[in-house]
């Protein structure tokens, strides 16, 4: 008993670091500190504001939304478990997300790649939007799959091979999070692989599609 509460506690835990509206942010930050190494050092200036937009427009928007939500008995927690209370939620999130893709292209001039991941997110969230209506897809896993493909868009666009060992890290770290949904019966295995590639598939292939054309 005492083992099953310790595995319940750290597979909630790693829900909540991992919550969907977080991943944009962990994102950001990543690119910043990646592209700073890898490429041209970005000015400090454009960072702060790239990661705190990014903060404010995909987290805080959204999240201040689904407490509101909560609040009027809108919507019964955080997690968001009851498909039918899902709606407003994406609603809010779409909005927020697509005012992030307009700071980034408009406003920021932020690089193809990240412009591309940007609307590649947005469009995710609206398909799961979508779904939900009729399926329960694993919000979760959408937006862990966003950041994957995030990831490899950005390897291509400064053409690096990531190493084995990245790559073992993210997918072990999928695997982990697709057994923490299981585990607390949010989501069926078909709910999980499905979000994980729905998100991967909007923010990886765009990229990769212009990668292939222009070579």
């Amino acid at each position: 008993m005492k083992g099953e509460r310790v595995i319940h506690s750290i597979a909630q835990g790693l829900s909540y670091v991992l919550y969907p509206l977080f991943v944009p942010t962990y994102g950001m930050v990543l690119f910043c500190y990646a592209f700073s190494r890898q490429t041209v050092a970005l000015p400090w200036a454009w960072s702060l504001i790239a990661i705190s937009g990014t903060f404010l427009l995909t987290c805080v928007l959204p999240l201040t939304a689904i407490l509101l939500l909560m609040k009027s008995g809108q919507v019964s927690s955080l997690q968001i478990e009851n498909a039918s209370e899902r709606t407003m939620p994406y609603v809010y999130a779409s909005v927020g997300f697509a005012c992030w893709a307009y700071l980034l292209i408009r406003i920021l001039h932020a690089p193809l790649s990240l412009n591309l991941i940007a609307v590649g997110a947005t469009v995710a969230i609206i398909i799961v939007a979508l779904i939900n209506r009729r399926w329960k897809i694993s919000a979760h896993l959408t937006g862990f799959g966003g950041l994957v493909g995030g990831v490899m868009s950005y390897y291509i666009s400064v053409g690096v091979v990531p190493s084995w060992g990245a790559m073992s890290a993210w997918l072990g770290v999928t695997l982990i999070l697709m057994y923490a949904r299981l585990y607390l019966h949010a989501h069926t295995p078909a709910q999980v692989a499905a979000g994980w590639l729905l998100g991967l598939s909007c923010t990886a292939l765009p990229y990769s599609i212009i990668a292939y054309v222009w070579s």
